[in-house]
C-alpha cells in the first residue's frame, strides 16, 4: 500500500513538538530537580530511539515491530517519571496503526487510552470524569481518522492498479489490432502487386508458348512484356515493404500512371483493349488519396483482363467539385451478384478497404450480358491544402 508522506511527516514533527511541550512544562513546574534531570535523560533517550527509527525505516522491515515496542516501553517509563509526556501517545497510536494488524492495534490503543487516564488522573488535583472520557474520545476520533485515511488510501491504490492493468489490457489490445490492421495492408498490397502481376506474366507466357513455333517474333514479345512485368512487380515489393506509393506515381500524376496501366493492360498480350479517358480540371490531390484510386484501377482491370471476357474498357477520372471519381467499364459478361471467382474474391474487398482509408466509396454495377461498372469516389482534399480544392489553385 502506497503511504502519505505528507502524513508520516506530520506525524513525525507532531511527537517531537509534544515531547518538547512536555519538556517545557516539567521543567517549568517543577525545575531543575533530580527527577526532572532524569526524564529529561529519559525523554532525550526517547527522542534519539524514535529519530533512529526514522532514518533507518526502510532498512528495519521487520524489525519495525521490534523499535515499536522498545520505543512504547521507554515511553512507559518516561510517563511513570513524567505524566506530562502522555499526549505523546497519539503519533505512537498512528505508528501502531501502520505496524499492526486490526486486533493487535485495537489492544495497543486501549493500552495507551489506559495510560494517558492514569498519568492525567495523577497528576489532576480534582477527579472528574472529564480525565477519563477526553482520552477515550481523542483516542477513538484519532484512530477512526487514521484507519479511513488508510482505507482510502489501500483504495485509492487498488484503483491504480486496475487503471495499470487495463492500461496494459488496452496496450496488447491495441498491438494486436495494429498486427492485424498490418496483415490486412500487407494482404491488398500482395493482391494488388504480387497476385495480379503473376497472373499477367502467366497470360503472356501461355500466349507466348502458344505462338512460339508459328510466330516467334510475337513470342519474344511476349516474352519481354513478362519479364518487364516481373522489374515492375519486383520494384512494387520492395517499396509496398517500406510502406512507400506506388512507383507509378514517383515520376509522374495520377492521370500518367493510369495512362501506363491502361497501356500494359490492353494490347498484343490477349487482353481487352483499355482506353482512358480525364474530364475536369486536374488539381493535386493528397498521396493517400492517389494511391487508393490507382490501386483500385489496377484491381477492377485486372477483374476485367482475368474474368468478364470483355473486348473493351473504359477507364475514367473526373475531377469535381468536392470528389474524384474513377469509373472502370467495361463490356464484358458481367454477372447477376457481385460474388466473387471460385478460390479469389479478395479484389473488391481491398478495394473497398482502401477506400474506406481515405474517406471514399465503391459501388459496383453488373447485369449478365451487360458488363461491369466500377466506381469510386473520393473526397477533395488536395495535396498541400487542408481547405479544400479552391485554396490550392
Amino acid at each position: 500500500m502506497r503511504e502519505r508522506v505528507w502524513l508520516n511527516w506530520a506525524m513525525h514533527a507532531g511527537f517531537y513538538l509534544l515531547l518538547a511541550a512536555s519538556a517545557w512544562r516539567l521543567v517549568s513546574r517543577h525545575g531543575m530537580v533530580a527527577q526532572t534531570v532524569t526524564s529529561l535523560a529519559v525523554c532525550a533517550v526517547l527522542a534519539l530511539a524514535y529519530l533512529a527509527g526514522m532514518v533507518l525505516w526502510s532498512r528495519l522491515g521487520r524489525g519495525r515491530l521490534v523499535w515499536l515496542g522498545c520505543v512504547a516501553a521507554v515511553w512507559l517509563g518516561l510517563v511513570v517519571l513524567a505524566p506530562s509526556f502522555s499526549w505523546c501517545a497519539v503519533p505512537l497510536l498512528f505508528l501502531c496503526l501502520r505496524l499492526l494488524d486490526a486486533r493487535a492495534f485495537a489492544v495497543a490503543a486501549a493500552a495507551l487510552t489506559l495510560v494517558v487516564i492514569a498519568a492525567q488522573t495523577k497528576i489532576a488535583q480534582e477527579i472528574d470524569p472529564s480525565l477519563i472520557l477526553a482520552p477515550i474520545g481523542i483516542a477513538a476520533m484519532t484512530a477512526v481518522t487514521f484507519w479511513e485515511l488508510q482505507r482510502e488510501s489501500a483504495a485509492r491504490q487498488l484503483l491504480i492498479d486496475d487503471l495499470i492493468a487495463t492500461r496494459e489490457t488496452l496496450a496488447g489490445s491495441r498491438h494486436r489490432t495494429g498486427v492485424l490492421e498490418e496483415r490486412e495492408r500487407l494482404a491488398r498490397e500482395i493482391h494488388d502487386t504480387l497476385a495480379q502481376g503473376l497472373t499477367s506474366m502467366g497470360i503472356l507466357l501461355q500466349a507466348a508458348d502458344r505462338v512460339w513455333a508459328t510466330d516467334p517474333e510475337l513470342a519474344r514479345a511476349h516474352v519481354r512484356r513478362a519479364a518487364a512485368a516481373a522489374a515492375e512487380n519486383l520494384d512494387e515489393a520492395r517499396r509496398f515493404v517500406r510502406d512507400l506509393r506506388p512507383p507509378g506515381l514517383d515520376n509522374g500524376t495520377l492521370p500518367e500512371a493510369l495512362a501506363r496501366l491502361c497501356a500494359s493492360t490492353g494490347g498484343d498480350g490477349g487482353g481487352p483493349r483499355v482506353r482512358l479517358r480525364l474530364e475536369g480540371e486536374q488539381y493535386p490531390l493528397e498521396p493517400g488519396a492517389q494511391t487508393a484510386l490507382l490501386r483500385v484501377a489496377q484491381g477492377a482491370l485486372a477483374n476485367v483482363r482475368d474474368h468478364a471476357g470483355a473486348e473493351s474498357a473504359t477507364v475514367t477520372l473526373s475531377y469535381l467539385d468536392g470528389e474524384v471519381t474513377l469509373d472502370v467499364f467495361d463490356d464484358g459478361a458481367g454477372f447477376a451478384e457481385p460474388a466473387p471467382a471460385p478460390g479469389r474474391g479478395y479484389g473488391l474487398r481491398a478495394m473497398r478497404e482502401r477506400l474506406d482509408e481515405v474517406g471514399g466509396v465503391l459501388i459496383v454495377e453488373s447485369a449478365p450480358g451487360e458488363g461491369t461498372a466500377v466506381a469510386a469516389r473520393v473526397p477533395v482534399r488536395p495535396s498541400g491544402d487542408p481547405h479544400g480544392r479552391e485554396g490550392a489553385r
